[in-house]
């Protein structure tokens, strides 16, 4: 009877060491070097997704700050499934159960908040808010920082009003400072700090007013962002009034000098018309994405992937029609609704499935904002009485509940 057990062990271990030495067939994904402009990819419609698995969530710990009883917001961004900050006309609020419960973290003093406010985070604890002087536009400021998850902010004076910043790390960040538009021009001043944003040094501007005014960055064009790789290399991004152009620039050395990117080929649908391009958006210190709106007869998005640090860009093949808000999670995936549907890819935007949500957002969508292909909230906004709800989806967009009715 040994004999017969001590065999059955040495089968076992032979069937083990050759399944372990078993090849695993893999597959792979040959995008093309220039998809044919008008190929585009059937998605698949998806009706039913299966149900996340059921984990036992431990209750958060309430945060030492003011309640907010149903906050009408504005603006969110969540870091997490739990962890989230929101904007509304008055104020600045977290929550920390998903948006169920919100707290009032507003900076003292700060009370008008709303679309005038631009707000950068790092992650949940490391948050700054800048507030323009309006009667000093657009030379003046308040930005407020936090460290601590809002529980207390310090204040400088800026030397510009309205920005987009972005902070690489917690010390390391940028700002793209408005100075004013019209005619199809805007003028902007780059500026960095690395210390937190107690002091900026303005790197750059395009005002023609200034004695140290550059041109690399055109005057012409309205900006839409500026998205930085780390303290040398940035993209600014944006739309100019000539068809076919792209209005999308790139600086090495801090933003001293700009050079428009030319490794980016429009489709042949995109070059008789105004294309808008949307901030880039890194997912890793490699891959990158970026999203370009063309307007024709039925507007659509391209998007173009990059996998080696925005050095070269391809062009994916899909144009999703009517597309709008997008969010990329990953190097392989990304959520963009278009107004009824909602697109989701899990291979860098080669494929799309389209996910029918069961509320009819329509013309009282504001924003979304999504942490993963299944969990992702919506801000929609009554066009007639002007109340704004806050809807959530576990299940990639299928079904979605109000937390803020």
């Amino acid at each position: 009877m040994k004999k017969f057990t001590s065999l059955i062990s040495l089968v076992g271990l032979l069937l083990m060491i050759t399944a372990c030495n078993t090849p695993v067939a893999t597959s792979t994904f040959d995008q093309p070097a220039e998809p044919p402009p008008t190929q585009e990819t059937i998605p698949d419609v998806v009706t039913e997704l299966p149900p996340a698995p059921v984990q036992d969530t431990p209750v958060p710990a309430a945060i030492d700050a003011p309640l907010v009883d149903a906050p009408s917001l504005v603006n969110i961004r969540f870091l997490n499934e739990l962890d989230g900050w929101g904007v509304t006309e008055t104020q600045i609020v977290r929550t920390n159960d998903g948006g169920v419960t919100w707290y009032n973290v507003t900076p003292p003093a700060v009370t008008e908040v709303g679309y005038s406010v631009s707000i950068s985070i790092f992650d949940n604890d490391h948050v700054w808010i800048q507030v323009p002087d309006m009667a000093n536009y657009p030379n003046a400021g308040t930005l407020y920082r936090t460290s601590d998850a809002g529980l207390t902010w310090t204040f400088v004076t800026t030397p510009f009003s309205s920005a987009n910043m972005t902070f690489i790390d917690n010390n390391n960040g940028w700002a793209l400072a408005d100075l004013g538009a019209g005619a199809g021009s805007q003028g902007v001043a780059v500026f960095q700090t690395t210390d937190g944003g107690a002091t900026w040094t303005q790197t750059y501007t395009n005002d023609p007013n200034s004695p140290s005014a550059g041109d690399s960055l055109p005057l012409g064009g309205i900006k839409s962002g500026l998205t930085p790789l780390n303290m040398q290399t940035a993209w600014v991004s944006g739309v100019t009034y000539s068809d076919g152009a792209v209005y999308l620039y790139r600086t090495d050395d801090g933003g001293a000098n700009w050079a428009q990117v030319t490794t980016l080929a429009l489709p042949p649908v995109a070059l008789p018309t105004q294309v808008g391009f949307e901030p880039v958006k890194f997912v890793t210190s490699q891959d990158a994405f970026v999203t370009v709106r063309i307007p024709s007869d039925q507007s659509q998005l391209a998007v173009f992937a990059s996998n080696d640090a925005g050095n070269t860009w391809s062009f994916t093949p899909t144009l999703i029609p009517n597309g709008g808000s997008a969010d990329f999670l990953s190097a392989n995936e990304a959520v963009i609704y278009n107004g009824e549907q909602f697109y989701v890819t899990h291979d860098a935007a080669r494929t799309w499935s389209i996910i029918p949500p069961d509320v009819v957002f329509g013309d009282s969508f504001a924003m979304m904002d999504f942490v993963n292909t299944l969990t992702g909230w919506v801000i929609t906004i009554d066009p007639t009485t002007n109340h704004r709800s806050l809807y959530r989806t576990g299940d990639g967009g299928l079904t979605w509940f109000p937390v803020i009715p």
